[in-house]
């Protein structure tokens, strides 16, 4: 079973060792992996209760006043279909309900999933230092 957890601090690296940041060609190590998590506004963790193993995770910068963003929603391949990052979604979204702005980044053909939450589209800049990506 799938349970969410919405605190970081107990979190640990091995509880990470699952396969995440497919197709980065330079992804964090578990270890930043932690620590973008419990340095985040905002993070929502799935867990395998039966592995104790974060299977998805979504997290959310902020200024706590006004805004946030999402720059990161996750979940393993083996376990993904199943409404995980749905729900993942759906909690983060509710954490920061309080906020005017909630915003993300995705690829076109990603909006579809995220027009459920009450998204739209939007155009946005970017700059990406791939050589930082791994932290």
């Amino acid at each position: 079973m799938i349970i969410y957890w919405e605190d970081s601090a107990e979190l640990t690296a091995a509880q990470l060792m699952g396969g995440f940041f497919v197709g980065w060609p330079n992804p964090p190590s578990t270890e930043k992996h932690l620590e973008l998590l419990q340095n985040s506004y905002a993070c929502i963790l799935a867990l395998d209760d039966t592995s104790n193993e974060v299977v998805g995770f979504v997290n959310a910068v902020s200024d706590g006043v006004l805004t946030a963003y999402i720059p990161l929603l996750e979940v393993l391949p083996a376990y993904q279909k199943q409404g995980i990052g749905a729900a993942l979604m759906e909690r983060i979204i509710a954490k920061l309900s309080h906020l005017y702005m909630i915003d993300l980044l995705c690829d076109v053909e990603l909006q579809s999933f995220y027009s459920q939450f009450a998204m739209r589209p939007a155009t946005g800049m970017l700059i990406r230092n791939y050589e930082n990506q791994a932290g």
